[in-house]
């Protein structure tokens, strides 16, 4: 893939993950399969869901990008390490930035799957990656080797959750992928998510209505596109009735991964601030510009960057814990 005039990192950063792990250290046992568990598992229910597309890779990213300052044990929650599945009042699950996730229900069924199969070696942590990698490869992705051997964070409490608006500026939000040890060009392909999926009206009433304080919209975007989500989008709800759903990509069939959501970017009909303001920037304008122009080099850098990300903040060795459920560290789970 060439990316003129844009450098990106074209390798992974160092961990202590591996590909094939479980193959490589239980290769006598059932476990060295897990793989072929869980890729099963995802086709069976995105046949009959495709929509957990979107919500595992949601699930994914909050996970990964998540910091938690931790209370209880005195330890820091930095990547992904399934933190988000974790179940309590001051969770991470259950912070504002995450309302509206899915997907529990089905890790927690994966989960299970493997546990009979491979009884306390397989961490939710790498489950979340391996799900989401072949799910998103069903809707049309290209798959890509997830390494493996990550362990689940013991994080239960939390004080900060540091997941972006999605009406972050641009600098903002390459300033944040930067904290994490990415770059320009997997902030521009990672938001390529965004192709699938839904928001809620909330979360863009400030471009619609009152962009910046000035109680006008946002002047970026196209002024037809403008109309349409203001008729989707009232400024105020009736009462009673639910804040209506979008759909993140508008050009394109939903749970169908392709390159459209950058061309909409283009055309000024972006939904969400933080893609609009693809375009503001020179790197993510010409990384957008070739995207849209070539899907066959956005599924390279999709597959580079998606590797990358599952390798921020990760546990290894002795740090962290193989959990038994999802939803719980193994000190508090109610079934052991």
């Amino acid at each position: 893939m060439c990316l003129v005039h844009v450098h990106g990192a074209i390798t992974l950063p160092h961990t202590a993950l591996t590909r094939n792990y479980y193959k490589k250290h239980y290769n006598n046992t059932a476990c060295r399969d897990v793989e072929e568990y869980i890729r099963h598992q995802v086709k069976i229910f995105w046949e009959k869901d495709p929509s957990i597309t979107p919500k595992l890779l949601r699930l994914l990213y909050s996970d990964c990008f998540v910091t938690v300052s931790e209370i209880r044990y005195s330890l820091s929650s930095t990547g992904c390490d399934a933190s988000i599945l974790l179940i309590g009042p001051n969770s991470e699950r259950n912070a504002s930035q995450n309302l509206g996730l899915g997907g529990f229900a089905f890790i927690d069924k994966v989960k299970e799957v493997v546990e009979s199969r491979c009884k306390g070696v397989v961490s939710c942590a790498d489950i979340l990656n391996l799900a989401t990698r072949d799910a998103v490869h069903l809707a049309g992705a290209p798959s890509y080797p997830v390494l493996t051997g990550r362990r689940d964070g013991m994080t239960s409490r939390m004080e900060k959750v540091d997941l972006p608006s999605p009406s972050i500026s641009w600098e903002s939000a390459l300033s944040y992928f930067r904290s994490k040890g990415l770059d320009v060009l997997d902030m521009t392909t990672l938001l390529g998510a965004h192709s699938m999926g839904f928001t809620r009206c909330r979360y863009i009433l400030d471009r619609l209505y009152n962009y910046n304080g000035t109680n006008k919209p946002d002047p970026n975007m196209d002024r037809k596109f403008l109309l349409e989500m203001r008729n989707r989008c009232p400024q105020k709800t009736r009462k009673g009735q639910k804040d209506p759903l979008v759909p993140l990509n508008p050009l394109a069939k939903q749970y169908t991964f392709n390159n459209t959501y950058y061309n909409g970017t283009l055309s000024h009909r972006a939904v969400l601030g933080v893609d609009q303001q693809l375009l503001l920037g020179s790197d993510t304008r010409v990384i957008a510009e070739e995207f849209a122009a070539g899907f066959e080099d956005f599924r390279r850098s999709w597959a580079l960057s998606m590797s990358r990300m599952g390798s921020v903040g990760v546990l290894t060795g002795t740090n962290g814990e193989i959990r038994r459920h999802c939803g719980y560290t193994n000190k508090d789970n109610p079934y052991l």
